[in-house]
């Protein structure tokens, strides 16, 4: 079973990996299918944290859907783009272009949140989620949003029970 948990987070790597190497091409370009099978991927960790990060999961998969629903099969972010900035629709509040904003801000989490727990080796995982939501959200939440953050993160797994969770549930969910 071992083996399934680091299936997972390769296959999470190899995605943002793939991702990364089109950022940082001559010519960069992000394929949307790409960043929306990394994103779903991504978001068996958030689901991972807990009951009351139920919500912020699937706040996260409308929006990697809203991208895939709004894209064509060969989009990239900047012919999706593009397009709405075209038709004059990427302010809209249903546009791809901010879903594309909250999807980058929950993987800028993401990434903030497993570089503060690879960082310390501490058990409880409230001082990464902590300040991953500050260096992410907090800034564009109002008052009740923010306490009810920081109230959840009483809840929040172990590191351990984390790692655990992530090995029982990693083959189901890719």
């Amino acid at each position: 079973m071992e083996g399934n948990r680091e299936n997972l987070l390769k296959t999470i790597a190899c995605r943002m990996k793939e991702l990364a190497d089109g950022v940082n091409s001559p010519t960069p370009r992000v394929e949307i299918h790409l960043l929306v099978q990394g994103c779903r991927l991504a978001a068996n960790f958030i689901g991972c944290l807990g009951l009351l990060f139920k919500f912020a999961e699937m706040e996260f998969l409308s929006k990697v859907n809203d991208l895939d629903k709004q894209a064509k099969a060969d989009d990239t972010l900047e012919t999706m783009i593009d397009r709405e900035i075209e038709k004059n629709c990427a302010k809209k509040s249903h546009s791809a272009s901010r879903s594309l904003i909250r999807v980058k801000r929950a993987m800028v989490m993401l990434r903030v949140m497993f570089e503060q727990i690879i960082s310390s080796r501490e058990s409880s995982l409230e001082a990464a989620v902590s300040k991953s939501y500050e260096e992410s959200f907090a800034a564009y939440h109002g008052w009740a949003s923010r306490t009810a953050v920081l109230v959840s993160l009483r809840s929040l797994p172990t590191r351990a029970k984390l790692l655990k969770m992530l090995y029982e549930n990693g083959v189901n969910d890719y």
